[in-house]
């Protein structure tokens, strides 16, 4: 084995990095009518999209379906060795078929070719040869080509399969802007983990009700309100009036505010040292929204308040970091 220094090996991989990042910059310049038809051809898909691909291609192709699927465009990946022995059969006419081939000649990939012809499935190339045989056989072929790749060997597709990538995201980001794809869409399909956590918990699934629900009445004194904030224990306590409809709140904060002002606990009205109309949240609203409030306004709770206003749940900083949306 030939003796490297630590600079070698630095040097190497800053030169694949420089030659994958002018491969990428060079897709700016493909972003032409071929792509354009593209996004045109799958917006019009009454079925799924089906990527296929051979060896690394079929790798980025895996990636590609899955982007698509998760950002609201149906999509799976079909082997083109498997499609040749039955799986053919999980193509039909109402799909769009996206083939990746660098060289575009892929045998592999040019053998199902008449068959996705001959059932009328619209064809999609991503070839680094705008003059193979894949590429003059598809509706719209995406021009993924590179001028060399990062292999000093310029046999290991690297910068090829880079390009491809990219390609497939940019395609994938353009449709998902096409089709109105929100942030609650993409949650339902990533339901699991904090991901999913984040986009779809509600405030009404994890707020305090009832009898855990800190209150007071406006005329309770200071040192009445700190005990509702100690034994409720979320770092503060709403203020309602004798019809009781939320007037106000009070925080630790604002506790640390009036000790500065040397007040009678015992003999002060909790409604003489409350925040009047402080921020409160709606139980509809997804808890994601409550924590940006939070972290905007520098709080740690929150009262939640119907559309009428009245007060029916109070949520903390430390409900949201239980139920994983922090």
């Amino acid at each position: 084995m030939t003796e490297h220094k630590a600079y070698d090996f630095q040097t190497s991989a800053l030169q694949a990095i420089r030659i994958e990042r002018d491969a990428i910059s060079a897709l700016e310049g493909r972003i032409d009518h071929h792509f354009i038809r593209a996004c045109e051809v799958i917006m019009a898909c009454k079925g799924r999209v089906v990527v296929t691909g051979m060896g690394k291609s079929g790798h980025i192709g895996h990636k590609i379906a899955a982007t698509l699927a998760s950002t609201g465009t149906p999509s799976f990946f079909v082997h083109p060795g498997e499609a040749s022995h039955g799986d053919m059969g999980m193509i039909t006419s109402q799909d769009v078929v996206i083939a990746i081939s660098n060289s575009g000649n892929t045998s592999e990939v040019v053998t199902i070719l008449p068959l996705i012809k001959r059932m009328g499935a619209p064809l999609i190339s991503m070839t680094g040869n705008p003059a193979s045989t894949l590429a003059k056989e598809a509706t719209a072929n995406l021009d993924v080509s590179v001028e060399t790749e990062a292999c000093p060997l310029g046999l290991a597709p690297t910068s090829s399969t880079t390009a491809t990538l990219v390609m497939g995201d940019a395609l994938a980001v353009a449709l998902l802007e096409a089709r109105g794809f929100s942030a609650e869409d993409f949650a339902f399909s990533h339901p699991g983990g904090s991901l999913g956590r984040r986009l779809l918990l509600r405030v009404s699934d994890i707020m305090h009700t009832g009898e855990r629900i800190p209150i007071v009445k406006e005329d309770t004194p200071l040192s009445g309100a700190l005990l509702e904030i100690s034994r409720k224990g979320l770092g503060m306590t709403t203020v309602v009036d004798a019809s009781g409809t939320m007037t106000g709140i009070f925080t630790d904060g604002d506790l640390r505010r009036t000790m500065d002002k040397s007040i009678d606990v015992h003999n002060t009205p909790i409604r003489d040292v409350m925040t009047r109309n402080g921020r409160s949240i709606q139980p509809d609203q997804l808890a994601a929204e409550a924590l940006n409030v939070m972290e905007g306004l520098k709080i740690s709770a929150l009262p939640v308040v119907d559309h009428n206003n009245a007060l029916v749940g109070a949520i903390n900083m430390h409900d949201l970091l239980r139920a994983g949306v922090i």
